[in-house]
C-alpha cells in the first residue's frame, strides 16, 4: 500500500477535481505486476493503468489501491468491473471513496463477484494524501488552509505596512508550492489595495505549476481596476452589484454584518469543483475565517527577527478571545526549518474543549 500512495503522489495535485490515487498489481505468486496512477483529470484510472500494465499476470492476483475503485461510468469501464473482468482475486483497499457516486458501492460490487476485500490498510496516510478531496467530498467545501509570514515577535509588517520581504527566499518559495497544490487562493480586498499581489504561482524551474483561481473578498467592490489581481482566473466576491474588467463579480446577499458571508463563499467554491482554498490574509479575513470555525489548516511561517511596535499588525485581527482557555488549538503540528526561517503548521482542533 505504501508503494500504492507513493504513486499517488506522483500526480501533485493535479487531478482536482479528482482525487490523486495508485494502484499496484501483484501477480498469484506475489511478485509486482503491473502498477499505475491517475495523473490528471481526464486521464486512465490508476486501476485501469496497473492492470494494463499486468496483463494477464493479473489472474489470481491481488490489487493494492489507495482509494475504493469506482463504479460509476466515465471514459472506459469501471474500475471495480475491471478489477472483477481482469481476474483478481483480492482487493487491498485503503479507505472508502466519500464521493455521493461510489460510497461502498465498489467495495460491494467487489464482493458480490466473490472477491476477498480488505478496507483499511493505511487508511490514515490515505485520508491525509486526499484530505482536500475528502473535505469537499464531505462537505461540500473545499478545505481551507490558512497561511502568514511574520517575525519572532508575531508581526506581519512594520508599523508603516511594509512586510517584503519577512522571511527568507526558502520560505518564499514553499509558499509558492502550497499555491501550486490548492485549486484557488483567497485574500481580503485591504490586502489587494495594499500590497497589489499577483497571486500567482512562480516555481523556479517549474512552467506547468497550477495557477490557483484568485478569489477577493471584497465587499463594497473597492478593488482597483488597475490590480495586478484581475485576470481571466480571478474572482471578486462582493455584495454590491457592478463589474470589474477581466474578471469575474460574483454578488452575494450580505450576511448581518452586511458582509460577504463566508460559508455561502465557501458552498459556491465548492459547486465550482474548488477542493482547496489558501487563505493568504490580511489580518482580518484570517480573523473572519477563524470566527467562523472554517479553517482546517495552518501555515506559519517565522523569521528569526524583531519588530516591535504597538500599530505593528499582527496575523489575526478582530476582537480576539477574552480567555485562554477559548484560544483555538492546533493539533498534528509539524515544524520544519526554511533557511534561516521556521514552518509551524498544524490542523486546527474542532475537537478542542471549551
Amino acid at each position: 500500500m505504501a508503494r500504492a500512495i507513493e504513486l499517488a503522489r506522483t500526480a501533485d495535485y493535479r487531478t482536482s477535481p479528482n482525487p490523486m490515487v495508485g494502484a499496484v498489481v501483484l501477480d498469484s505468486a506475489g511478485k509486482v505486476a503491473g502498477e499505475g496512477f491517475h495523473a490528471a483529470k481526464g486521464s486512465p484510472h490508476a486501476e485501469e493503468l496497473a492492470l494494463a500494465a499486468a496483463g494477464a499476470k493479473a489472474g489470481g492476483g491481488t490489487i493494492y489501491v489507495n482509494l475504493e475503485p469506482c463504479t460509476h461510468a466515465h471514459r472506459s469501464t469501471p474500475c471495480a468491473d475491471a478489477i472483477v473482468s481482469a481476474g483478481i482475486k483480492r482487493v487491498v483497499v485503503a479507505m472508502n471513496d466519500p464521493d455521493q457516486r461510489v460510497r461502498g458501492t465498489g467495495i460491494e460490487r467487489l464482493k458480490s463477484a466473490g472477491l476477498q476485500v480488505d478496507v483499511g490498510t493505511s487508511a490514515h496516510a490515505a485520508k491525509q494524501l486526499n484530505e482536500f478531496y475528502v473535505t469537499h467530498r464531505s462537505t461540500g467545501r473545499p478545505f481551507v488552509s490558512l497561511k502568514f509570514a511574520m517575525s519572532l515577535d508575531g508581526k506581519i509588517a512594520t508599523r508603516t505596512g511594509e512586510s517584503r520581504w519577512i522571511t527568507g527566499e526558502q520560505a518564499r518559495n514553499h509558499g509558492h508550492q502550497l499555491r501550486h497544490m490548492n485549486d484557488a487562493i483567497l485574500v481580503g480586498v485591504n490586502t489587494v489595495i495594499k500590497d497589489d499581489p499577483q497571486l500567482t504561482t512562480r516555481i523556479e524551474g517549474d512552467r506547468d505549476a497550477r495557477q490557483p483561481l484568485r478569489v477577493v473578498l471584497d465587499s463594497h467592490l473597492r478593488t482597483p481596476r488597475t490590480a495586478r489581481v484581475l485576470g481571466e482566473r480571478t474572482l471578486i466576491a462582493t455584495t454590491s452589484a457592478g463589474d470589474l474588467d477581466c474578471a469575474e463579480v460574483l454578488t452575494l446577499p450580505p450576511g448581518p454584518d452586511g458582509r460577504v458571508p463566508i460559508e455561502a463563499l465557501l458552498d459556491q467554491l465548492g459547486q465550482r469543483g474548488i477542493l482547496s482554498l489558501l487563505v493568504e490574509g490580511g489580518a482580518q479575513t484570517h480573523a473572519a475565517f477563524l470566527a467562523a470555525g472554517l479553517v482546517n489548516k495552518v501555515y506559519a511561517y517565522i523569521a528569526p527577527k524583531l519588530i516591535g511596535g504597538s500599530e505593528a499588525p499582527s496575523p489575526v485581527g478582530g476582537v480576539g478571545i477574552g480567555n485562554l482557555n477559548d484560544a483555538l488549538r492546533l493539533r498534528d503540528t509539524e515544524v520544519v526549518t526554511l533557511g534561516d526561517d521556521i514552518l509551524f503548521s498544524g490542523y486546527v482542533d474542532v475537537h478542542r474543549d471549551r
